[in-house]
Parts: C-alpha cells; structure tokens; sequence
C-alpha cells in the first residue's frame, strides 16, 4: 500500500469539480476511509461537508458502514441494541492499496475494508467519474464492486438493524451537504425529511443554499435492490443510499454486491420538474 497519496482532481473541463482524499491522516474514532471533499457545482458553490463539529465522522461523500461484521467502519459511537450509543474499540478503516486509473475526469483504485485488528472484512473496487450534463450541471458517477472473503459472509448493518427506532437506518453511499439553512429535499411523489426517509423512489432531490451564498441542487439515483433512501435535512443536510435501513444485507462468502450511484450536481435551485429531467440524463 502506498502512503501519503496526493488526492485525487475531478474535472469537468478544465474546471475542478472534486477532490478525492485517499488516505486521510484522521484519528481510528472518525472512520477513516477516502472521502470526495469538496465538491463544487460548476459555477464554484462547495456542495459537500467535512468533518463538521456535530458528527466530526461525516466526511464529504464518501462509501461508509457502521456495523460489517461487527466492526465500526463509519465512525462515532456504535449503537448498541438495549443500550444506545456506546464508545467502543470498534472502529475498523477502508484504506486505499492500489491506483488503477487516473485522468481528468476519472478515477479508479482498490481498496480494503479492515477491522480495528487489520483483518479484512471485504475487497473493494471503485471507479468514480465526472461529466457534464447540461449547462450549470455535471454528473458523478460513482461504481463499487464489494468482494467478501471465500470462507465467510459479511453481513452489513446500521443502528436501526441494532436496535435504534427513529428511521436511522444509515450506511452506504452517504454524502453530506454544505447548507447555510435548511434544505429541502424532494422525491418525484414526495417532499420533507420525514415522507422521503426510508423511502425506494427512484430519485431525490435536495437544494440548499451554500455556505458563500450560491443556491444549488444535488439528484441523487442509483438504490441497489433492498436499499432505501436515508435522509437528514433538519438535524443536518445528509443523504444516503442506506444498504441496511431495516434490514441487514449480506455479501455471501466468495460474493459480491455491486452498486451504481449517480448525482447531478446543478447550481441554482431546481424544481422537481427540473430535477426530474435533469436525472433522466443519468444512465
């Protein structure tokens, strides 16, 4: 494995659209894993988080899960079914290991998900790209292929399947916004935190306002079979393509689960209508 990695650069013509960080230097309690901030819309607004001081483990956008196998890939306290959350030595990593594809507008590496004692849990490959759709808008495409060991399954799970009630079934491809304010967030039937978590729809929408004042809009597609829509607007503006929203999902022994995700980037606030046309774009 290589060391101290110079982050990946997204472009989208000559225009930077993300920073991909492959190896961050970050204490074992915040889930260490490669993460896409910042992420700008085309016209310059920082559309992603890192490190916020009200989940200093939320990282841009990024592949995270808080129980595989026991161990803590995601960061923070682990929820513990009858106790809540709890600090414990739990706290695995997914660290880089290897460069397959570096140009302009792609990105490509392998990648391990290990436990706090350096087992590996699963093998990753991820390919990430940048293109644009329209104009004012570009889209990433992010593709992982997780491979689990030939002798054991791995099963994937969240506080909700732990325990936790209130729709927290967080973990997968999760991106956490920059919002000045609330944003909002929409489905094609659907509008707010509370209609749209747990949700399958096809796409979702969320618009915020950036923290220099620019307006922008991010559409999400790409829910695998049993995922579900993990959304936070109130608390935090966070969306996630949740793997184990109530139920654990598991890579069998010598399988793997392949995921597809896709997010317009828009500045400017959309409508749905907008929204919807921009998603039809996406493959």
């Amino acid at each position: 494995m290589s060391g101290a990695q110079e982050p990946a650069r997204l472009l989208v013509g000559e225009t930077e659209v993300a920073r991909y960080v492959l190896d961050p230097a970050l204490d074992a309690r915040h889930g260490p894993r490669p993460y896409l901030h910042p992420v700008r819309t085309l016209g310059g607004t920082v559309v992603t988080d890192a490190l916020p001081a009200d989940h200093v483990w939320h990282l841009g956008a990024s592949l995270a899960v808080q129980d595989v196998n026991g161990a803590n890939l995601w960061g923070g306290r682990t929820y513990v079914r009858d106790v809540g959350y709890t600090w414990r030595d739990d706290h695995g990593v997914i660290a880089h290991t290897g460069e397959v594809e570096r140009s302009p507008g792609r990105y490509a590496h392998d990648l391990q998900w290990r436990d706090r004692a350096g087992q590996v849990l699963l093998t990753e490959r991820r390919w990430l790209a940048a293109s644009a759709v329209a104009p004012g808008a570009w889209r990433l495409d992010l593709d992982t292929v997780l491979t689990a060991p030939a002798d054991r399954e791995v099963r994937l799970g969240s506080p909700a399947t732990n325990g936790r009630p209130d729709g927290a079934g967080y973990g997968g491809f999760f991106w956490r916004a920059a919002a000045d304010g609330e944003a909002a967030v929409c489905t094609g039937d659907a509008a707010g935190e509370e209609t749209v978590n747990g949700s399958a729809a096809p796409w979702l929408a969320l618009t915020g306002t950036g923290p220099g004042g620019g307006a922008y809009t991010l559409v999400f597609a790409g829910l695998g079979r049993g995922d579900r829509w993990f959304v936070r607007t109130g608390m935090y503006p966070g969306v996630c393509v949740a793997f184990a929203f109530d139920r654990p999902a598991v890579v069998p022994a010598g399988g793997s689960r392949h995921g597809r995700y896709r997010v317009v980037v828009a500045d400017g606030a959309l409508d749905r209508d907008r929204a919807a046309a921009l998603v039809q774009t996406v493959p």
